[in-house]
């Protein structure tokens, strides 16, 4: 019998056994489908007329497609800004310079430990203080995706160049190279790749969060669909969550392709010796340099 990494093969009791449990949570499942199912039933939430209104072209031009605009608008705003400052700070944090490292580091920790949602209410209320009456919905809303997942971003840049063995850099040192070319040459370019995963992961994580703009009311996905449709047509609300809930799954699944997609194409087009990093629910996004690999062999990755 072949065994994996982590388990012997199941034996003919243990097969007969996980067959009778996958048979009953499909039963377990099934039955709190239909439980769901029934309720909504109950109130009447299957009804054609409560679904007609997704029917209708003007549902999606004047409500849905604005909102999911908006949405994608904020999140392309606060990613692009994330990543920047996720790269500086992270770089910063890798910093010879104590003066230079210090401070980035607690940049990055205050701004990891305060929960979103009072970061995006504290520059909404500020702003209008220092800057004058407006509308700061949206730059309130980016502001705070960029400060937070800008700051767990940092720990990942941060992981992904320790990730690179010992080895790779010593050898660009050894070859007479300088800090900033070893840096820019030899260890992004592996590091890039490496954090790929974490990188896509909080990316669907401020995708996901720009949600939290319905409480400033920003004019987002979930404020038109969920909020202002619902009041439009009268007893809409459980189809307009199931419907908004698709578009999000929709949204967050086509960005996994896309990363999917680019981290398969950049591990082809070039070799690395970095581990990839775990996604930063993982709880490793801090851990320290792996084993240095031969120093030939790093020469080698580098051409």
């Amino acid at each position: 019998m072949s065994t994996s990494v982590l388990f012997d093969a199941p034996g003919p009791r243990a097969r007969v056994r996980n067959g009778i449990l996958t048979v009953v949570s499909v039963v377990a499942v099934a039955a709190v489908l239909y439980g769901i199912y029934a309720g909504f039933d109950a109130k009447k939430q299957w009804e054609g007329r409560i679904w007609q209104p997704f029917l209708q072209a003007e549902t999606w031009e004047i409500y849905i497609i604005p909102g999911l605009i908006g949405t994608l608008e904020a999140a392309a705003v606060a990613a692009v800004l994330a990543l920047v400052f996720g790269a500086v700070f992270g770089l910063a944090r890798l910093s010879d310079h104590k003066w230079i490292r210090v401070p980035a580091g607690v940049v990055v920790e205050v701004f990891r430990a305060i929960p979103l949602l009072l970061l995006i209410f504290f520059i909404f209320y500020l702003a209008p203080t220092i800057f004058g009456g407006g509308d700061y919905a949206f730059i309130a809303l980016v502001l705070g995706l960029m400060l937070y997942n800008g700051s767990v971003l940092a720990e990942v840049v941060r992981a992904g160049v320790l990730a690179v063995p010992k080895g790779q850099s010593e050898a660009a040192y050894a070859v007479g190279m300088r800090k900033n070319q070893v840096m820019r040459l030899v260890l992004l370019p592996q590091a890039v790749t490496a954090m790929m995963p974490a990188i896509v992961s909080q990316l669907v994580v401020l995708l996901k969060d720009t949600a939290l703009g319905y409480i400033i009311a920003y004019v987002d996905l979930l404020n038109t669909g969920f909020k202002i449709l619902p009041a439009a047509f009268f007893g809409s609300l459980i189809p307009a969550a199931i419907v908004i809930g698709i578009i999000y799954i929709g949204l967050n699944m086509a960005l996994s392709a896309l990363a999917t997609w680019l981290e398969k194409r950049s591990r082809r087009s070039r070799k690395t010796a970095a581990p990839p990093v775990a996604p930063p629910a993982a709880g490793i996004i801090g851990g320290g340099p792996s084993q240095a690999g031969p120093g030939t062999e790093a020469v080698a990755t580098m051409e």
